[in-house]
């Protein structure tokens, strides 16, 4: 029975779990659009922390660094968005404009965050950054007087969806008798940007650069956070 199910000598059994997996995954907005569309959104909220999760293990995973206001950066792109695809300001730029700009801004803080910082590791860069994560949540809560850019705790409603051309993700579209609605649609565009990232985690794991963050990772958790900076 063990020789049955052994994957390296049976490789159809990975194809096999891969199909199943895939299917699944396929499958599954549907299945709970019968039970609420709620449980679609929240679906898509656990793929979205998926991405989150994906992208922290490159800071902490392969380059070591504790980073604990990672999710900060992750605000400060959302907030650029709801900005400018809302009526808040009444600005409407389609996403593929501001995706870049939010990327651009968001690395823009890394760098604001990094120069500081880029000598310190440990208990001391999880305190700094964690206190950066602190000071952008009640820095972007209270930014509503005595102008209202980020309309508080509230947040920013009636934002604008993806659209490509005349296609839009927030609306009812029927395909081949299946009805897709907001959140199906949207599920699945997260499920493959969560493909796409971890097809690059995976590449980035193997490739040179991968390999040198985790040589430099081991070193510094050799050496303790009290030693040197630089790695030999």
């Amino acid at each position: 029975m063990r020789a049955l199910f052994d994957t390296r000598t049976n490789r159809w059994l990975v194809w096999v779990g891969f199909t199943l997996i895939g299917v699944s995954l396929a499958l599954l907005p549907f299945a709970l659009a019968q039970v609420g569309t709620s449980w679609v959104r929240i679906t898509n909220y656990a793929i979205l922390y998926v991405l989150l999760a994906l992208g922290l293990n490159i800071v902490v995973g392969f380059a070591g660094l504790l980073d604990l206001g990672y999710i900060a950066f992750y605000a400060v792109g959302a907030y650029t968005y709801a900005l400018l695809a809302s009526p808040h300001f009444n600005i409407h730029l389609p996403f593929w404009v501001i995706l870049p700009i939010g990327a651009a801004i968001a690395a823009l803080f890394g760098v604001l965050l990094g120069a500081p910082t880029l000598k310190l590791r440990g208990d001391y860069l999880a305190i700094v950054t964690l206190g950066f994560g602190e000071i952008i949540r009640i820095f972007l809560n209270n930014l509503s007087r005595p102008v209202n850019i980020t309309n508080g705790p509230q947040g920013i409603a009636r934002i604008d969806p993806f659209r490509f051309g005349e296609f839009s993700l927030g609306s009812y579209e029927t395909f081949l008798g299946l009805q897709f609605s907001g959140p199906i649609k949207y599920y699945y565009l997260l499920l493959a940007v969560a493909l796409g990232i971890i097809v690059v985690n995976l590449r980035l794991q193997n490739s040179r650069v991968g390999r040198a963050w985790e040589a430099i990772a081991r070193t510094r958790s050799r050496r303790g956070p009290w030693a040197s900076t630089r790695a030999t």
